[in-house]
């Protein structure tokens, strides 16, 4: 037995069975041990972006990590943007990267690299393993890292560590999960007092809800909360996963744009943290203010992401006297009908919310559509919702993979942006690969549309030709069915509404990937 088989052991045994790979040379002895380990599933990805973006995927809905394996710093380099975006959503990943064996790194080899500096900027843990019997330790270590911060832990392992025979393997055994930390009642009582005193004088207090909270029993919480009166209860813009639809309760989330986000929190005095951080403004703006928040507002912190917000919720609604339950989502706001005509963010919400199945999973990455594809569905049977939320994109496509690994008797449905796509469109090889159940919308407006927005938002209206090609997909226009039939995956061009509700009842139908370009 070498170090790479205890490594194998060692993430089977802390419950981590799936691993997303793009392996290289320093990384054959752990290829050569799956061939041992048969509980472990390897997932192949042609590109590091989608490794480490169907991790995130993954781990959102399987409540647990998989590992990467991804080839020296270059590799973790490609890899960088999806990890980015798992370290905003507080993902759990193990994420392994190979390096040269130890004694070679001093030959300063041509893929020789920092690799500890590359990976600390996007991970909460790193580690390097010592050697072959360090590996069971130190992967011990990047679990209990990953699951308990919640986030990115990287380990590094050397070539020798992973080839070298080790003559008494560790000992093995099944670990626990960790549950999330209960919130002290001591807490509860001090923002409850903080939220007393604010309503007490007429003020607003606001809860915002993210992680655990945006499921079922922290949304039933948060209900709750909602009853009282000067109380309002809110979600961040983007998030890890949120459960929605009918017999849910909904939460209006914070838009995007500055003036929107800021307009909303105007009458704040009180912001209440549950799992969530102080919103800001994507970016800075001439004249604007990067924050959401007047500067005299009060913040408390409820719980953060590694606590057990749901449970955190409910302690607080009983704490302020909240009444059994809010609103939830009913008959009278399930999508009526579908709209005919040419398409539009808005009809391919709508055509969505209409069409989509009971326990499905949607996959954000609309961008510019993304208000519309989140409003057309809120009525939709119950389903789960995730979205990019570190705004690195080219997520959405590795992220449909992860879900689809995890949740293989669920149905996907990822309503994906052009532009985005094609950072991660080899993801769809994969879901070919692997036979994953997923209709992926591509929203093809032939253009960076997010971009064309935020020219306008930092004051820039007149944009000349050269801009206008920075900003624009087309002369070629790509042939998204094209690509995805090379990739393997079947599909068609949709330019109306008709068209649309067609080719996603075929992909909802049948078993396996498939790719609607929907046209705008």
């Amino acid at each position: 037995m070498n170090g790479a088989d205890i490594l194998c052991d060692t993430l089977l045994d802390h419950g981590v069975d799936v691993c997303f790979a793009n392996p290289g040379t320093s990384e054959m002895h752990f290829v050569a041990a799956l061939d041992r380990k048969r509980e472990m599933r390897c997932v192949l990805g042609l590109f590091e972006g989608v490794v480490t973006g169907a991790a995130d995927g993954y781990a959102r809905m399987a409540d647990k990590p998989a590992a990467t394996l991804l080839h020296l710093g270059p590799g973790l380099a490609n890899g960088l943007a999806n990890l980015h975006n798992a370290r905003r959503a507080r993902t759990p990943v193990v994420n392994v990267v190979g390096d040269h064996a130890s004694w070679h790194l001093a030959n300063d080899a041509p893929l020789t690299s920092d690799i500890e500096s590359l990976a600390r900027p996007m991970s909460h843990f790193v580690r390097r393993i010592e050697g072959p019997g360090d590996v069971a330790a130190a992967t011990a270590e990047a679990w209990r890292a990953a699951v308990t911060l919640p986030g990115v832990a990287t380990l590094i392992l050397p070539g020798d560590a992973a080839w070298t025979d080790v003559t008494e393997p560790p000992a093995r055994g099944r670990q626990a999960r960790i549950a999330p930390l209960k919130v002290a009642s001591q807490t509860i009582e001090t923002v409850a007092m903080a939220a007393r005193k604010v309503l007490a004088r007429g003020g607003r207090v606001d809860v915002l809800v993210s992680q655990g909270g945006l499921r079922e029993v922290g949304l039933a919480a948060a209900g709750r909360l909602g009853t009282i009166a000067g109380l309002r209860v809110l979600a961040p813009g983007s998030n890890p996963r949120m459960q929605r639809g009918q017999g849910r309760v909904t939460l209006p989330r914070i838009p995007y744009p500055i003036d929107m986000g800021m307009a909303m929190m105007r009458d704040t005095d009180l912001l209440v943290l549950a799992g969530a951080t102080v919103p800001v403004g994507f970016f800075a703006y001439p004249g604007k203010s990067g924050k959401l928040l007047r500067d005299d507002a009060e913040v408390a912190t409820l719980a953060t992401a590694g606590d057990d917000v749901a449970a955190a919720l409910a302690d607080l609604a009983s704490a302020l006297g909240a009444g059994p339950g809010g609103a939830v989502v009913g008959p009278d706001q399930k999508p009526q009908g579908l709209p005919s005509g040419r398409l539009s963010a808005e009809v391919i919400g709508q055509v969505v919310g209409a069409l989509l199945p009971e326990n499905a999973i949607i996959c954000d990455e609309a961008i510019t559509a993304s208000a519309a594809i989140h409003a057309g569905t809120v009525g939709a049977p119950p389903h789960d919702y995730i979205q990019l939320t570190g705004g690195a994109i080219g997520l959405g496509v590795p992220m449909a993979v992860g879900a689809a690994v995890a949740c293989p008797d669920r149905k996907v449905v990822a309503v994906q942006a052009d532009g985005s796509a094609m950072y991660t469109i080899q993801g769809l090889w994969t879901q070919a690969r692997e036979s994953l159940d997923v209709v992926t919308i591509i929203v093809s407006n032939r253009a960076y549309g997010i971009l064309q927005h935020e020219m306008r938002g930092v004051g820039i209206n007149n944009v000349g030709e050269m801009a206008g090609r920075m900003l624009s997909l087309d002369r070629p226009d790509i042939d998204f069915v094209g690509v995805a039939k090379g990739l393997g995956v079947d599909g068609g061009r949709a330019e109306t509404a008709e068209d649309l509700a067609d080719l996603l009842r075929r992909g909802l139908a049948g078993r396996g990937p498939f790719l609607i370009e929907a046209v705008v």
